[in-house]
């Protein structure tokens, strides 16, 4: 390509035209010109450059495997080792070193015109490829004893399951996919359920077989994953675009999330002590990162609003707290105080010593994805 350049800017020169390195058309470009037509017409199948089917040929050329080595010369800065790569001659290095290099020591090196290569080229191997498939949905989850993702500590797995492998298993089988990465809007604790409408999540299958599903069978694969638990149920199971997943991460911490927390108090309390907190809107909280999160998180203080609360008296020691936050909020660590790293806490609002006991999402209030019922 920088020789062919070279030549034409030669060319052009000698007719007084000066020629920027855009003015030419890029040698790979001019190849799928040539080459296209020509899949199509052997294969009978249209070749499109942005398709997300994608064939990959991989081409050995002994005879011009070290045409770019004398590039190391000229730049040596550009060509460092990398663990995971098996040449330093990658393909942003030699371009690094093209613009670095004397355009009389690279004439030097190499010929220009390009020299006709003598030898054919040889396919090793065939690749293809289908662009990743997104698909989204809503789950719910009933079991205190089922964490998000694998929970994995210092190599060792400590429960046997997790929502995104109940889920994603099906996917994987289903639509025949190398692996796949699932997110979600939020997370629950391993302890928490999620009840109501449930959390939006979304998977991005790698490379899958399959691509095609009607709305039938997307229903058909719901059902499948819903009877083969009852940890856990999905609902709206669709395709989606990547686009759209970024819908179900825009404005997370201005979301809202309802839940209902059990709350154990360790003074004797009645209905009239606990009746205020039904009253308190707009709750400005300080939350230094809880200490259970601590390994995962940076330490810093997060603004929160608990939007609104509502109390359900049970016994001298127990109540049920129903609250609506800003999404974000850490609910047991309101609760508890975290040693005075959330305040103000249920505990200092009542003047006693407060723990939680059981706390359930009850909604996470992100329309998406679209509902689409039965």
């Amino acid at each position: 390509q920088h020789a062919a350049w070279l030549l034409v800017k030669q060319e052009m020169g000698k007719l007084g035209l000066s020629l920027a390195k855009d003015d030419v058309v890029q040698l790979k470009e001019a190849y799928k010109w040539v080459i296209h037509p020509q899949l199509s017409e052997e294969l009978g199948v249209p070749a499109d450059g942005k398709s997300l089917f994608e064939v990959s040929v991989v081409f050995a050329h002994p005879e011009t495997d070290e045409e770019c080595h004398f590039l190391a010369t000229a730049c040596p800065d550009c060509f460092k080792p990398a663990k995971n790569k098996q040449s330093v001659f990658t393909r942003m290095a030699v371009i690094k070193a093209l613009e670095k290099i004397k355009e009389e020591d690279f004439l030097k090196h190499f010929p220009c015109p390009p020299s006709s290569p003598k030898n054919l080229c040889v396919a090793l191997e065939i690749q293809c490829n289908n662009g990743a498939v997104f698909v989204a949905g809503r789950y719910n989850k009933y079991s205190r004893n089922l964490p998000q993702t694998p929970w994995i500590i210092d190599g060792e797995r400590k429960l046997e399951s997790s929502v995104e492998e109940l889920i994603s298993e099906h996917l994987m089988a289903e639509f025949k996919a190398d692996s796949f990465n699932f997110s979600s809007s939020g997370r629950e604790d391993v302890d928490v359920r999620t009840l109501g409408s449930g959390r939006p999540f979304a998977v991005e299958l790698v490379n899958p077989r399959r691509i095609h599903f009607t709305a039938e069978e997307m229903k058909g694969l719901q059902q499948t994953i819903n009877n083969s638990s009852d940890k856990i149920q999905v609902r709206d199971l669709q395709l989606v675009t990547r686009e759209a997943i970024g819908r179900m991460k825009e404005g997370e911490e201005e979301k809202t999330k309802t839940y209902s927390a059990l709350i154990w108090t360790d003074k004797t309390i009645q209905k009239e002590d606990i009746a205020f907190l039904d009253d308190i809107k707009e709750l400005k909280l300080d939350q230094k990162t809880p200490l259970r999160v601590l390994h995962r998180r940076p330490l810093a203080v997060r603004c929160r609003i608990i939007h609104t609360m509502r109390s359900e008296y049970i016994d001298e020691h127990h109540f049920r707290l129903h609250l609506k936050t800003q999404a974000g909020t850490y609910i047991k660590e309101f609760v508890h105080g975290d040693f005075g790293r959330t305040k103000p806490n249920i505990g200092s609002l009542l003047n006693r010593t407060a723990d939680i006991l059981e706390l359930d999402v009850e909604s996470v209030d992100i329309d998406w994805p679209p509902a689409l019922g039965n």
